[in-house]
């Protein structure tokens, strides 16, 4: 089969031709149809991104889109022809979604959502599984809620703002100013986070008290205001990429709680696989509802074309998820 092969880190992708895989026990093959590309994709492939534990050679590519070609023994709930979608590697070592097949953990996957194309719904997996995670399973989001999502337009906070919503929360969301017009069109309330200081923020749409939940998207200084920003006794600061040093005193002194996400641990540790599968049938129920829709950068790339894809989101042109076609 083809498929995108990176032999050193720091290196283009090259495409070759590699053995196609058997579905073994536990495992579904799927005949892969679009893969989503996501920042993790570029920074793995730059080297720079030591906790995803990728050994190589690999295929990349942590979200796909296809149709199930053959069952493994033990695999219950799916069965040739069935349209799938999920987060399937790209990560350790497990082959990603950058080829024409993969031997997928059936655990994994669920039903693709009617209502979307392949390529909508492989832009999914990763940043659902990530806002899910955080909103949900973290935050435990519930009706009347106030919450605020920083980085709104990206790729991962344009889906937690739908979850939110789908929640019964009432949203906000920080974005450029550039990206307030797609904040707006999610029925979020838009936050310019270059003109606007916290203080004012926080003031003007919670009469000072903080917002219920804060899902921060950013990391860094955009962390460091969420402990600020967050209510008193009640509110919970969640962030996916809370990964440097940051002082937690400001939300000490509100009583606050705070909680990470990290995404990539099932495919690296093999627990919690089921978890996964469950929030892509959650997403599709969602999606089919017409309360869960991604939104894709109108360009078109195939698995020759990767590179292009890769540079697209490096250098944050992208206006939406990026997929490649690779069927």
């Amino acid at each position: 089969m083809r498929a995108a092969l990176l032999r050193e880190f720091g290196t283009p992708l090259i495409l070759t031709e590699i053995d196609k895989p058997d579905a073994g026990p536990g495992q579904v093959l799927v005949t892969i149809k679009a893969s989503g590309v996501n920042p993790l994709d570029t920074k793995i492939r730059a080297g720079k991104a030591a906790h995803a534990r990728r050994t190589l050679p690999a295929v990349l590519g942590l979200d796909l889109a296809g149709v199930v070609e053959q069952v493994g023994a033990g695999v219950s709930g799916f069965t040739p022809g069935d349209e799938v979608y999920g987060m399937t590697g790209g990560v350790g070592d497990v082959q990603g979604s950058l080829a024409e097949y993969a031997a997928v953990d059936a655990r994994l996957l669920a039903r693709k959502p009617a209502s979307l194309s392949m390529r909508e719904a492989a832009a999914l997996p990763l940043v659902v599984i990530t806002a899910w995670e955080g909103l949900i399973d973290r935050a435990q989001v519930r009706p009347g809620q106030k919450v605020l999502i920083h980085g709104g337009a990206g790729g991962i906070g344009h889906v937690a703002v739908q979850i939110a919503r789908a929640r019964g929360a009432e949203v906000f969301a920080t974005a450029s100013p550039s990206r307030l017009e797609v904040v707006e069109r999610l029925h979020a309330t838009p936050i310019d986070h270059t003109t606007t200081p916290v203080q004012e923020y926080v003031a003007q749409h919670t009469g000072g008290e903080g917002f219920d939940v804060i899902f921060d998207t950013v990391g860094g200084a955009v962390l460091d205001a969420s402990f600020a920003a967050v209510r008193t006794y009640t509110g919970h600061v969640v962030s996916a990429l809370g990964w440097g040093t940051h002082s937690i005193a400001p939300l000490s002194f509100r009583g606050a709680t705070y909680s990470g996400v990290f995404t990539l641990l099932p495919l690296l540790t093999g627990r919690g696989r089921e978890h996964h599968g469950q929030i892509m049938r959650e997403a599709s129920a969602l999606a089919d509802a017409g309360a869960l829709k991604p939104l894709l950068d109108p360009r078109h790339f195939t698995l020759a074309d990767v590179a292009d894809a890769h540079a697209a989101v490096e250098s944050g042109t992208a206006q939406g998820k990026i997929v490649i076609d690779v069927a």
